[in-house]
């Protein structure tokens, strides 16, 4: 009875553990290195959240049409770490955003860089995303 009850519950902590794994994903899971992408626009919002956080950027296309971008990041700390702060971008901010563009060619890019008007460039990615080297 003792050895049913041990293994049934080693076998849920087994199966718990393991949902935190699923739930994160690579970024060749999600993003096609082959597909750079450079968009500008405004800054609609930025959501600091785990386990990455978003910023939204309204992208006017040549036809006018505006486009909501959603720009995957490192999570807050890794942001936080980078020297980004909560005040670093506004709402209606003009922005370049570098990165990849997702597999389903959505309106979804994982931001490499993210360049205010005023020039400042900031990190916005994590040493171990497994994104290509944009160094070069």
């Amino acid at each position: 009875m003792k050895k049913s009850i041990t293994v049934a519950a080693l076998s849920a902590l087994a199966l718990l553990s393991g949902v935190p794994a699923l739930a994160h994903h690579s970024f060749a899971a999600e993003y096609d290195s082959s597909k750079p992408i450079t968009i500008k626009g405004t800054v609609v919002k930025m959501d600091w959240v785990n386990p990455h956080s978003w910023l939204h950027v309204a992208v006017k296309g040549d036809d006018g049409k505006v486009v909501e971008w959603n720009c995957e990041t490192a999570p807050p700390n890794g942001l936080y770490r980078q020297g980004w702060r909560k005040t670093s971008l506004k709402e209606g901010d003009e922005v370049t955003v570098e990165g990849f563009q997702a597999k389903d060619n959505s309106s979804t890019m994982n931001a490499r860089t993210v360049v205010t008007a005023d020039g400042k460039r900031m990190f916005a990615g994590t040493a171990t995303d497994s994104a290509p080297d944009t160094k070069k």
